[in-house]
């Protein structure tokens, strides 16, 4: 995976989100040096473009407000953030954390450890955007094994069945509506809910 990354830094499109001045001149001319597509901008903008898979963001106090409301929106998909910070001081470094860099570039912009920095921060948000659709995709499960519990036990208190019973009348409704379990149960679910609605308003 390492060296996969290590390619694909080659035309990865990076967003500097820097003031116009020779800092962002060096930041630009060493990112295209590593092979990088490089767009710049400032002020800081409003939303996420979607358009990067990589921003580095210039962490200024008098833009604080403005860095806050990009970091709250939830428009388009979040790059790759890595930090570009002059001092280290505890409100800096709070922005930092809110603002969820994976990696920390001080200036004044210096050559060695931005391939660094943009390698490892790059692996940290591949690795952890790959955890989170394993974390969706075990809830999801477990709000299905959750459903077919339940759906088991209307079964089994409803029509007397023991618990594989009605695991397999589950199954077996399953199998010939051609749904999955999990839909299955919350068809199960839907029903007994409709009928205990019913049943109070008689």
């Amino acid at each position: 995976m390492a060296i996969q990354i290590l390619r694909d830094l080659r035309g990865l499109r990076v967003q500097v989100v820097h003031p116009p001045d020779n800092e962002r001149v060096r930041l630009v001319e060493h990112l295209r040096r590593i092979g990088c597509m490089v767009e710049t901008q400032w002020p800081v903008p409003d939303c996420w473009t979607g358009s990067s898979d990589v921003m580095l963001l210039a962490i200024e106090h008098d833009v604080r407000g403005d860095i806050q409301r990009l970091l709250k929106s939830n428009d388009g998909p979040r790059p790759t953030l890595i930090a570009v910070v002059g001092y280290e001081d505890p409100s800096t470094l709070q922005l930092v954390l809110e603002a969820g860099a994976v990696a920390v570039i001080e200036r004044p912009i210096r050559p060695f450890g931005l391939l660094t920095n943009l390698t490892i921060a790059r692996s940290i948000w591949l690795e952890k955007r790959e955890t989170d659709k394993r974390i969706r995709k075990l809830e999801r499960k477990l709000s299905g094994l959750q459903r077919i519990q339940k759906a088991k036990a209307i079964l089994m208190d409803g029509q007397g069945l023991s618990e594989a019973e009605a695991y397999e009348s589950i199954r077996r409704q399953a199998m010939a509506k051609r749904l999955s379990m999990d839909d299955m149960a919350a068809a199960i679910i839907h029903a007994n809910e409709l009928l205990q609605y019913r049943a109070k308003d008689v």
